[in-house]
């Protein structure tokens, strides 16, 4: 797979991070820097290691697989994709009653934005791709969305925030597009 293509399935991956992020970032909890680092190194490190898992689950079953597997990982994309969509359609916005950026709730935020990229990578173990890599940028890029997500929270988060997942889901739709045009011509 190609830099381009890993980077696009990054940032949509880091889509519901950077939801998720804005949201924290315009409540009272967000404005610490604590607050900031403590959410994106956990966001980073379940996206690019759920992303890993989900490769190391595909790499089992691949063989088997072999001449089907662009339209699996068309359907697990596009599966993520329309489920991103419906999320940033629904209008209820999650409050946040107690601070997020700490123990369980931050594990729960950290484990629901990530299955997404369980399903990417069942989907990458398919493409045959280099995981060590592919976790590594979605991993950082979660990290760097993260961020901005917080930082930007108070002014951006209640324009902007449903509307980033609905971009995200069109783009995992896309690249899952991408993959089986590619594979059949």
């Amino acid at each position: 797979m190609d830099l381009l293509s890993l980077l696009f399935i990054a940032v949509s991956l880091a889509m519901d991070v950077f939801a998720v992020s804005l949201g924290v970032g315009s409540s009272r909890f967000g404005n610490s820097q604590r607050t900031r680092i403590r959410m994106a190194s956990h966001f980073g490190l379940f996206q690019g290691g759920m992303t890993f898992l989900g490769w190391l689950a595909g790499t089992q079953i691949a063989n088997w697989i072999a001449g089907f597997d662009h339209w699996i990982a068309f359907g697990l994309l596009a599966f993520v994709g329309i489920r991103m969509i419906k999320s940033g359609i629904n209008s209820n916005e999650e409050s946040h009653p107690v601070d997020p950026s700490r123990g369980m709730t931050l594990v729960m935020l950290s484990v629901a934005t990530s299955l997404d990229a369980l399903a990417v990578g069942l989907s990458l173990a398919f493409l045959d791709s280099n995981i060590l890599i592919a976790s590594l940028v979605i991993g950082v890029v979660s990290v760097i969305l993260s961020l901005v997500g917080t930082v930007f929270g108070g002014t951006l988060g209640s324009h902007l925030g449903k509307r980033m997942e609905i971009i995200g889901g069109i783009l995992l739709i896309g690249i899952g597009l991408r993959i089986v045009i590619t594979h059949l011509t």
